[in-house]
């Protein structure tokens, strides 16, 4: 078992400690409106603010059947390189335009550029591919209006999402200029034996504060209605048996979090297909720790890490 007082310090504790006061580890038991309505007052709880100088505006994407409804953050100094399209986390199921609302202000005034966040539809009331959808709408309607280069960023099933997107848009004249992914799921083939690196974490940290592999399971089957899509890579980036010519890619992963060999495996197969791809993992983080970026040293030295990620992609300056 894997003893997390030595590998969690105590600012780290004292914020899984503050999550759990207002989302229980047994949240999961709820039905999905109550687990809405608990993950949407933690995120009020834990709301930061918008930092001076930045602006944002509620619209929608047109649609053929619905409208996709979207956040467009602005810099009072813009930075017009590039635009960073944002995929909020919540395991398919939680979150919105309000659950990220002060990260995407924050990673918008940190880099300049102009940050649209995604409201994609939920399951269960909507079952993949809904989602992956809404995401893919959201970017090609940004492959349009933009006049610069999409840069894609998501967190946890956010994350899920961006990779999904770039594995499908990688044939197109118009796709992403490079993804960074946030503790992503990304969810590849589990059954082989010990020893193989996608399986570490989710045994070594299956009982993680935060997440639990019992949570990721949940997710999983409530996205698909119980339907086996074993291979469908929209579902399951990591699925893929072709990782060539997909952008630049950061990963950036939680060391205590069953999803962390997730962002090794994924690198590791785009640079065996000659892509570039980077991973770090944080110590003694845990999954959801965006929330800690104020609270926590070692979570505002992963945030300063990811805004310095999207500036380094967007700008195309691949090097570290």
């Amino acid at each position: 078992m894997t003893d997390y007082t030595k590998l969690i310090d105590a600012e780290t504790w004292a914020f899984i400690e503050r999550t759990n006061s207002y989302y229980p580890p047994d949240t999961i038991d709820y039905t999905v409106p109550q687990q809405r309505a608990i993950y949407d007052r933690m995120c009020r709880e834990f709301f930061a603010g918008y930092p001076k100088g930045v602006t944002a505006e509620t619209t929608v994407i047109a649609a053929p059947t619905h409208d996709i409804p979207i956040r467009i953050y602005r810099n009072a100094t813009p930075n017009p390189a590039a635009m960073v399209l944002y995929v909020h986390g919540g395991g398919f199921i939680l979150g919105g335009l309000d659950s990220h609302d002060d990260v995407c202000a924050e990673l918008c005034a940190c880099t300049g550029y102009e940050v649209v966040s995604v409201d994609y539809r939920l399951a269960p009331e909507h079952l993949h591919p809904a989602a992956f959808d809404d995401v893919l709408g959201a970017f090609e309607w940004a492959a349009r209006t933009y006049d610069c280069p999409v840069l894609l960023c998501g967190d946890s099933a956010g994350g899920n999402l961006c990779a999904a997107l770039s594995h499908a848009t990688r044939g197109r004249a118009k796709k992403p200029i490079g993804q960074v992914l946030i503790y992503a799921g990304l969810f590849g083939d589990r059954s082989k034996g010990p020893g193989d690196r996608l399986r570490d974490s989710y045994v070594t940290h299956a009982e993680a504060p935060m997440l639990t592999v019992r949570d990721i399971e949940f997710y999983k089957h409530i996205r698909t209605g119980g339907v086996d899509r074993a291979g469908d890579i929209t579902l399951s980036p990591l699925a893929d048996t072709d990782f060539a010519n997909l952008p630049p890619t950061v990963l950036i992963t939680a060391e205590c979090d069953p999803l962390s060999s997730d962002g090794e495996a994924y690198r590791d197969r785009v640079v065996a297909a000659g892509g570039r791809a980077w991973w770090f993992e944080e110590p003694g983080l845990v999954h959801g720790y965006l929330r800690a970026r104020h609270t926590v040293g070692r979570a505002r030295v992963s945030f300063t890490r990811i805004v310095e990620a999207v500036s380094v992609l967007a700008r195309g300056d691949w090097t570290w």
